[in-house]
């Protein structure tokens, strides 16, 4: 009877490892985050993190298996490890296969509310000539549907939309009709305030499958401060259309989307509440950005990026509860970083991407036929900056606009995985590039990134989410099931 190989040759050889590509960065006295260039992630101590720099580690001794497991270690005659990181990387950015599924058609500035927090330089009601007319739109539609992807989401925006409803109609209908001999597949979208839904609206939006995405900003006092408008009833019509989406259509007809105010910093609980109570299936904590009335009115600068964690912490820590009494309601942001931190499934969301999602993610088109890279982007534009003006649906084509010298620049120069403090930081895999947004807010496309509120509320996300799927399981369940 042959005899057993004593344990040591079966222990591997530390010269015949070596050490993959990975980033840190401390979160604690003698804890540091320790990832790799896809992202996945793991905490150590500081001498765990030397050990692992020097590759002194032993089969059995737990920082190897957990080195291995992580991808941050491979062995000198292997393979298979490089290969399977190159692979995962290239599904994560596998969204460049199919560029631009995202077409905004901006059908009029015109609006009947007032927000101090707009983002775009709005007109009254009667300024028609802000609407975007027939030729427009049937030049924009011929360019969305030149773009790549199988699927084309074409998403209304304002202004407020339904004050041009005629022109969504005909968009609707015409876009069908050009998709179908091409084999493209159409989704569409309204954003709107819902204070001008009627019948007529919800008819023809249940005959094709239109969408509806608006605002609720929390009670009805709330979200009368942040959005006014004449008779002060802006929660009032926009509760009602709610419910007369989800009555005539169905509960995944429509989704709302909240803006963090000064106002709101005190009452995350509450603006949950509200959305619970209107049976919306989520909701998303969004921080303002630095665009349009929200500069000029200084609501922008009314609260910083930690006083926006706070509030996000909170309200998470406030949905998880829900969620642990047996209701689905995700916090969508979360569910998006999570996607980003769990999987390798490329996401949609512009601001999470690298290459940035701007151009190669969406298009907008301006009611006058202007084209720019981002919504952002046109939103810059109406403050008088048009960096990322890209060109106009009369005098251009599909292939023209993305690769304009804006938007190749652009690009080019806000690549994480090149730029100065993202190539090094341990977040940057599961972060992205919004060079629109430190363009706007430090006149540069890469931004100085330790002066960034950006980066601040990304790190700051990734961070806290991780934490919890290490070290709360009933927490982390939620979250993994907001994940999948």
């Amino acid at each position: 009877m042959a005899g057993f190989a004593p344990p040591d040759s079966f222990r591997s050889d530390a010269s015949a490892l070596q050490l993959f590509p990975i980033r840190f960065e401390r979160i604690g006295t003698d804890r540091f985050l320790v990832g790799n260039m896809v992202g996945d992630m793991e905490e150590m101590t500081a001498t765990e993190l030397d050990r692992l720099c020097a590759l002194d580690l032993t089969p059995g001794d737990g920082l190897y298996e957990r080195s291995f497991e992580k991808l941050f270690i491979g062995t000198v005659d292997q393979r298979a490890r490089q290969q399977l990181l190159a692979l995962r990387l290239r599904s994560r950015l596998s969204f460049l296969r199919a560029a631009t599924p995202l077409h905004l058609f901006v059908v009029t500035l015109r609006c009947e509310h007032v927000c101090p927090y707009c983002q775009v330089s709005r007109q009254s009601q009667d300024r028609v000539r802000y609407d975007m007319d027939q030729a427009t739109a049937s030049k924009a539609i011929d360019i969305a549907l030149s773009s790549p992807s199988p699927l084309i989401k074409i998403e209304f925006q304002g202004g407020e939309p339904l004050l041009n409803f005629e022109l969504i109609r005909w968009i609707v209908v015409t876009a069908k009709q050009r998709a179908e001999p091409l084999g493209k597949q159409l989704q569409f979208v309204i954003t709107t305030n819902l204070a001008l839904l009627d019948d007529a609206v919800l008819d023809f939006c249940g005959e094709h499958g239109v969408l509806f995405s608006t605002s609720l900003d929390g009670p009805r006092d709330l979200h009368n401060k942040n959005r006014p408008r004449r008779g002060q009833n802006s929660y009032e019509l926009a509760v009602a259309g709610i419910g007369r989406i989800q009555e005539r259509l169905g509960p995944d007809w429509v989704g709302a989307l909240m803006t963090t105010t000064e106002a709101s910093l005190n009452r995350v609980e509450e603006i949950v509440d509200e959305y619970v109570r209107q049976g919306l299936d989520g909701m998303f904590l969004r921080p303002l950005s630095p665009y349009g009335h929200a500069i000029k009115t200084k609501q922008f600068h009314k609260y910083d990026g930690q006083e926006w964690l706070q509030f996000w912490k909170r309200g998470l820590r406030y949905i998880l509860e829900i969620n642990k009494s047996g209701r689905r309601f995700p916090e969508f942001y979360s569910a998006l970083m999570l996607r980003r931190m769990l999987s390798d499934e490329p996401i949609g969301y512009v601001d999470l991407r690298s290459p940035a999602g701007i151009g190669l993610g969406a298009l907008v088109y301006n009611y006058d036929g202007t084209v720019f890279a981002s919504d952002e982007a046109r939103m810059l534009a109406e403050m008088g900056d048009r960096r990322f003006e890209l060109g106009n649906v009369r005098e251009h084509r599909y292939r023209d606009l993305v690769l304009s010298d804006t938007l190749v620049s652009a690009v080019a120069e806000s690549l994480t995985q090149t730029a100065p403090q993202c190539s090094t930081c341990v977040f940057e895999p599961n972060c992205g590039a919004d060079p629109v947004y430190h363009h706007a807010t430090q006149g540069d496309l890469l931004g100085i990134k330790p002066l960034s509120e950006f980066c601040e509320r990304q790190k700051g996300v990734i961070t806290h989410l991780f934490e919890l799927l290490e070290h709360s399981p009933e927490d982390a369940a939620v979250l993994r099931m907001w994940a999948s």
